[in-house]
């Protein structure tokens, strides 16, 4: 990578400070001003993922219920990247079906953009579950939930300006995709399930063969 190119992948990065900011401007520059890429939406995502495993590990005892036991890292990390691939494909499925204007690129970076605030508040949350105690944790609760909202309404806007909506269109196609990753997880079961009883069945068969002639 040139150093030209890592300058401009760190002004893509910093462009997510202002898309937090002033998202509609921000997400509608971010499509059309070209004002994000690919390699930045991954490594905001990796960043995502970082702090999440950080924030699992590291969080005070008062507020961390994990028991360490059977915690395992990958499939932690497993639940945190697979939900957003499927919010991607779900949403670019029905998008396409409502004049969305997105393409599937478009709304995995702006996905990735609207991380932001998880990856800026989290460490902050971090260091508090540690020095605050029991009696204090309302402080904690609130920046936690504030991260929430505001990754959600991101979220919101992103999907307006991505695809050209209306923001009451916007709710709605959001709604769709949730119900769309349901389908989409339900059909892959479903799947997986046909998929093991035609395994089993040539198994049960393969060993039948075996039996009578042998």
């Amino acid at each position: 990578m040139t150093k030209t190119r890592r300058n401009e992948i760190i002004k893509e990065l910093k462009y997510a400070l202002h898309v937090c900011v002033r998202p509609f401007d921000g997400f509608w520059d971010l499509k059309h001003e070209k004002r994000g890429s690919i390699e930045a939406a991954f490594i905001l995502l990796a960043s995502w993922i970082i702090i999440q495993a950080l924030a699992y590990r590291y969080t005070g005892v008062v507020i961390n219920m994990i028991n360490w036991e059977y915690y395992n890292v990958w499939l932690a990390v497993f639940t945190m990247v697979v939900p957003l691939f499927l919010w991607c494909i779900a949403n670019w499925c029905l998008t396409t079906l409502m004049d969305g204007k997105g393409t599937f690129k478009d709304i995995f970076i702006a996905s990735c953009y609207a991380l932001t605030p998880y990856i800026l508040i989290n460490p902050i949350l971090i260091i508090l579950s540690n020095i605050l105690t029991s009696d204090e944790l309302a402080f904690y609760a609130v920046l936690y939930y504030f991260s929430r909202f505001w990754f959600f309404f991101l979220i919101l806007a992103a999907m307006k300006e991505t695809h050209e909506y209306a923001f009451g269109k916007a709710i709605f196609s959001s709604f769709l995709t949730i119900f769309g990753i349901g389908v989409i997880i339900f059909l892959f079961f479903i799947f997986f399930s046909l998929i093991t009883d035609a395994i089993s069945y040539f198994v049960s068969l393969y060993k039948e063969i075996v039996f009578r002639f042998y």
